[in-house]
């Protein structure tokens, strides 16, 4: 089993020609109403390729909470899910005609969600093998958890996203970051080549680092090997739950024993499909559409 501990919000999703500049109004060509939040989107993520999920999130008292329980809820992830006296979490995305986004999060109920919160659960959560967070929840929450899977034995993936109010200390507890290159310049401190900010992030005590460069694939180094790897060319629609979908399908191969190598080609391919379609949880593949996608690819 995977525990995912995290966010989840509704996506606001505003589609406009390019990234409104300062002091700029522009018009949105669409606006669209999505299920989100990077927890949520990594469960769904590992629950649509087979994962048995345990997601721990805190809900909103207001019609976003209603609306995000139910979808989830259609996803078989509403059982663990805690409810507040405050207003869910959103996210407001611009999208260009590119694909590119851009993400302003306010947290909402996921705020409530905290290391005493993630305590009272230990029991139900150690039945979990592997661990998957981010850092749209109080930090403090994510570094409990880290440390309770660690020395539990457990296996902890930690996507740094967004990469605030990070302690160096969670670094002794992750298995795995795989943050992008602006979150590894910001949790490095430092603004390097992407393979000197890998080494930067291993000299911090990660077990495992696994930078993603977008379009350019990616770096992973540490304790499981070293490789670069390729991302799939497909045409980009909307790249707003390519990571989350990447994290997901990552954790459920290395759940299902696949070597690191398949695995991060696996999270790949969910992660290429991922951007073919508009809207974060909306977007998601389902297992046999990344094995199928695989067996075109090597064609």
């Amino acid at each position: 089993m995977i525990a995912v501990i995290g966010s989840n919000n509704v996506d606001i999703v505003l589609r406009v020609r390019h990234f409104t500049l300062p002091g700029e109004t522009q018009k949105s060509e669409e606006l669209r109403f999505f299920p989100g939040g990077k927890g949520a989107n990594q469960a769904v993520a590992s629950k649509r390729l087979g994962a048995d999920i345990y997601f721990l999130s805190c809900v909103g008292n207001d019609a976003n909470g209603q609306f995000i329980t139910g979808k989830l809820k259609d996803e078989g992830l509403e059982e663990h899910l805690v409810p507040t006296n405050v207003p869910n979490g959103v996210a407001v995305i611009e999208v260009t005609r590119s694909g590119e986004n851009r993400i302003v999060i306010y947290s909402g109920a996921n705020a409530h969600l905290t290391e005493e919160l993630v305590n009272s659960k230990r029991e139900e959560l150690l039945k979990a093998d592997f661990l998957l967070l981010q850092n749209e929840i109080p930090f403090a929450a994510t570094l409990v958890a880290a440390k309770l899977f660690k020395d539990a034995g457990k296996f902890v993936i930690f996507d740094p996203a967004p990469a605030t109010e990070i302690s160096d200390e969670i670094s002794k507890y992750v298995d795995i970051i795989t943050p992008n290159e602006e979150e590894a310049k910001a949790i490095a401190k430092a603004d390097m080549s992407p393979k000197a900010l890998v080494d930067a992030l291993l000299k911090m005590g990660f077990g495992n680092v696994l930078l993603k460069l977008g379009s350019k694939g990616g770096i992973f180094k540490g304790e499981l090997g070293s490789f670069d790897f390729r991302a799939f060319e497909v045409n980009t629609v909307d790249s707003t739950a390519a990571g989350d979908a990447f994290n997901g399908a990552l954790a459920t191969a290395l759940n299902r024993k696949m070597d690191i190598k398949e695995a991060v080609k696996f999270a790949s391919a969910a992660a290429a499909i991922s951007v073919t379609r508009q809207g974060a949880q909306p977007s998601l593949p389902y297992l046999d559409e990344v094995i199928s996608f695989l067996s075109e690819v090597k064609k």
